[in-house]
């Protein structure tokens, strides 16, 4: 099947494809998933985000060196843009400064953390924490069990962890987690009765598919009845998978699954090898270019949720 353009419109503040769903999953990490769950957040309930929890690097990493625990930059990062009061995301992004004994430590990732450790399983911090915000958007990390990333590359080597697997040169050869962990129960639900699944924007190695590396998760998606809708990022990512065409991303995911998992795609850039519906004309947020503006991409998913229905 050919590629081909389809063109989006404004639509009115209560999009009314998007808003006749009953359950809607978001996979990904960091800004990116953030960006997606703030936009549709009028869903409430019905909005559930499945975060990447394999982060190595910044407040995350030094966390994780220290303590034997699941990555929660990219939870925190998630409930910051979904709190509705100013003062709440900046409590949870509050990073302590070189002079503190805490230093490097973020003051969100911390309160996760420490929520943890004074509950039955990760998920439970994340709800309480999610109550004490007034976040209706339900987050379940893609494993409660913490895990690595790990590339292997073409020269026979073995790269491990998100940072190093973000500086490589090229595309591994395969893409993997440090040991086989179980997915989330509740994210495993939340996938098979859904009504639209959407993967990205983000960075392609470390956001969008460490989840797809947990068992069943991936496989979980193919057997939905969802279409998969692609997020695009709107500017070239400073990795590997930023030198390849979105049409070379899709392949190289397929590659390393066995199957296609993805229907549909928003991004700019014209590739005329996508075999798949593509929902242009997404705008940059003036405050952050690198960002979607929320108008633009719930035009965008509500004329891709139209076209599938």
């Amino acid at each position: 099947m050919n590629q081909h353009y389809v063109q989006v419109t404004p639509v009115d503040p209560t999009p009314h494809a998007i808003a006749q769903l009953q359950c809607v999953t978001a996979i990904g990490g960091g800004h990116g998933l953030g960006r997606v769950l703030k936009t549709l957040s009028f869903l409430e309930r019905r909005l559930i985000g499945i975060v990447a929890t394999t982060d190595d690097g910044g407040a995350s990493g030094l966390l994780r060196r220290h303590h034997e625990c699941i990555a929660w930059g990219d939870i925190r990062n998630c409930l910051s843009q979904l709190a509705q009061h100013p003062l709440a995301a900046d409590v949870l992004n509050f990073r302590f400064s070189s002079d503190h004994e805490l230093k490097g430590h973020n003051l969100g990732n911390l309160i996760l953390y420490t929520l943890d450790q004074i509950s039955a399983r990760p998920l439970d911090g994340i709800q309480l924490l999610s109550r004490l915000l007034n976040i209706n958007t339900r987050l379940l990390p893609m494993s409660e069990m913490p895990v690595d990333l790990v590339a292997s590359t073409y020269d026979g080597l073995e790269c491990f962890g998100e940072l190093h697997v973000d500086g490589l040169l090229r595309m591994p050869k395969k893409l993997g987690l440090s040991h086989p962990v179980t997915p989330t129960p509740e994210a495993l639900a939340h996938i098979r009765r859904s009504d639209l699944i959407i993967l990205g924007p983000g960075s392609f190695l470390t956001s969008v598919m460490p989840p797809l590396l947990v068992d069943e998760f991936a496989q979980t998606i193919a057997d939905s009845k969802a279409p998969v809708i692609f997020v695009d990022n709107l500017a070239a990512e400073h990795s590997p998978a930023g030198e390849l065409s979105l049409s070379e991303r899709l392949q190289w995911m397929t590659d390393q699954l066995g199957f296609n998992l993805v229907d549909a795609v928003i991004t700019n850039n014209p590739d005329k090898q996508l075999q798949v519906p593509v929902f242009d004309h997404v705008s940059a947020a003036q405050e952050a270019p690198q960002r979607h503006e929320p108008s633009s991409l719930l035009a965008a998913l509500n004329a891709a949720v139209t076209h599938f229905c």
